[in-house]
């Protein structure tokens, strides 16, 4: 109980400061738009912030936006976006991919998100029309406007001095997420939860992750490190979780141990997946006088978290684009700087147009880890194994699609020489995750772009909606030997995309710590069973029987064929 006494007094008072610094209670009022710029009396934001978002706190709109106002190169991206939308294709042949992907590139169109059902796609409303010129008809009736106002969205997703907030309604017909009024509330553990009530600037993560390490530091548990430099200077920190081989000496050790290694923010945009890895790193800690399975866990693994990986990108979005994705490193072109980092590792790395071509989001350089932030957790990891460090695991966090996906990335005509180890555990991970909520994640290959299949039963190559090569999940598994290496794409399915509300970080959060639960069982031998807790569950599969039978036979299935292909085996 030591930590939890720890965490009543000091830690109160400390967080208190990090908010202070993040929400200055002293409001200004918000820029005074021009007077072509207002309607009915109300700025630009403050019509943003109307319909359909409602504010339970009463307090004066001016003050809902703390740093909008005092950022105005937000505001001015604020009002691009407010001629922008996000389309969904529903993607269906091989040729209406290829047609697709051709448009998508010559246009350089921002994907938003492809599955086997779909690609989603950013567009100004002007240039809809022309896009429908260069593909053919059988498309035009094929898609549909997921996010009409782009501008709102965005708004919303920044920080408010408003004690709480909720939406009423989701943007787009209720398509992809439970409305957050539905949720019930998420069991409140302490002032801890205030740090997940927003999403947060890069300063308050980093403040927050050596806070932890002061605290902790002293029981072995948690040590603050480095994994290098971003191409702008600033660190790239980490929390490594762990309880010490000796507890008689914390700070000593008896060899490195086997190591999980969970990694969001490779795309800057996609908050939702560095508070995740926040979150859970944090549940992990907080848990230890708690939960015996974390406690198991941690004494067999140490897992590395690192929350933002692309700092540079991330704190573009918070100062200047809040759709930002790629990182900030000069290019060629000198008017399309940003690398995609997942696209820049050096297993399999494609050098095909469409990522070497500077302006698109795509972009992954000119050669495999030229982007300097993939090439800090390349020699960061290669270090770590050169010095006696197994990976047994690696969680990469995105958003959105609510998929669990496993390697190849880079090709789907090459299998994993343990994919039906891959595909159970993936299944697993989805499993735990929905049993969490009830939010429904599924599995597939890293490889897949917009459509499922070639529809032949082979599995040659296809024009695909996005590259795959260079991926980081590819690099980890096959460069590193992380026999389980998976991306996990998290909420929502498409609803608000990239502008998940903050409402939404305790419940994600929650799904990817039962998943990391069940992963660290598994790997200890006991395929996640003594992580179980058997009431809660038991009331959720009440539920839910049909989709977990279905799932637990797919397992049982998989388990046979690798006993069969294994008889005889060494």
């Amino acid at each position: 109980m030591g930590s939890n006494c720890l965490l009543r007094r000091p830690f109160i008072f400390v967080l208190l400061l990090l908010f202070t610094i993040c929400h200055p209670s002293t409001a200004t009022s918000l820029p005074q738009a021009a007077p072509s710029q207002r309607h009915n009396g109300l700025s630009y934001i403050n019509r943003l912030l109307n319909l359909p978002f409602a504010w339970s706190s009463k307090k004066s709109r001016k003050n809902l936006n703390q740093w909008l106002d005092t950022h105005p190169n937000l505001l001015r991206n604020l009002r691009r976006y407010e001629n922008e939308v996000v389309i969904r294709f529903n993607v269906s042949t091989n040729a209406h991919e290829a047609a697709l992907r051709k448009a998508i590139d010559q246009m350089l169109l921002d994907v938003w998100d492809f599955t086997d059902n779909y690609t989603d796609v950013r567009i100004e409303a002007r240039r809809i029309r022309p896009l429908m010129g260069i593909l053919p008809p059988s498309l035009h009736d094929n898609h549909f406007i997921l996010i009409p106002d782009l501008a709102r969205l965005v708004a919303a997703t920044y920080p408010s001095d408003a004690s709480s907030h909720s939406i009423v309604q989701p943007p787009s017909n209720g398509r992809g997420i439970t409305p957050a009024n539905d949720i019930p509330p998420p069991k409140r553990r302490g002032v801890d939860d205030m740090f997940f009530h927003d999403y947060q600037p890069l300063s308050v993560i980093n403040s927050w992750m050596k806070l932890l390490d002061s605290m902790f530091r002293g029981r072995g548990l948690v040590r603050m490190i480095s994994i290098g430099k971003s191409y702008e200077g600033r660190d790239i920190p980490a929390l490594r979780v762990g309880i010490p081989a000796s507890s008689a000496a914390p700070d000593s050790s008896d060899g490195p141990k086997n190591t999980i290694l969970i990694t969001g923010g490779i795309h800057a945009r996609e908050w939702i997946s560095s508070s995740t890895v926040n979150y859970v790193a944090w549940s992990f800690i907080r848990s230890i006088d708690e939960d015996p399975m974390i406690v198991k866990i941690l004494e067999n693994f140490d897992i590395v978290f690192v929350p933002v990986l692309n700092p540079d990108g991330y704190e573009y979005t918070w100062d200047v684009d809040r759709l930002w994705r790629k990182s900030r490193q000069r290019t060629k072109m000198q008017y399309c700087p940003g690398f995609d980092l997942d696209h820049a590792f050096g297993y399999r790395w494609d050098a095909t147009q469409h990522q070497t071509e500077p302006c698109s989001e795509s972009f992954g350089g000119y050669q495999p880890f030229e982007a300097v932030e993939a090439a800090q957790l390349a020699d960061w990891a290669k270090n770590e194994t050169d010095n006696g460090v197994k990976f047994v695991a690696y969680l990469d966090l995105h958003s959105y699609s609510q998929q669990v996906l496993y390697p190849y990335a880079y090709s789907c005509a090459v299998r994993p020489p343990n994919i039906e180890n891959l595909q159970e555990v993936a299944m697993s991970l989805a499993k735990h995750m929905r049993l969490s909520n009830g939010e429904v994640y599924t599995t597939t290959s890293a490889c897949e772009g917009a459509v499922a299949s070639a529809g032949d039963g082979t599995n040659a190559e296809r024009v695909r909606v996005e590259a795959g090569g260079g991926s980081a999940i590819d690099y980890i598994f096959h460069e590193l030997g992380a026999r389980y290496s998976y991306q996990i794409k998290l909420r929502d399915t498409g609803s608000y995309g990239f502008l998940l509300p903050s409402e939404y970080i305790i419940p994600t959060g929650e799904e990817l710590y039962q998943a990391m639960k069940y992963l660290g069982d598994y790997l200890l031998g006991n395929n996640g069973h003594e992580s179980w807790d058997s009431a809660r569950v038991g009331e959720q599969q009440s539920e839910q029987t049909t989709l977990v039978a279905e799932e637990d036979e797919d397992i049982a299935e998989l388990r046979r064929r690798r006993r069969r292909r294994c008889i005889g085996c060494t």
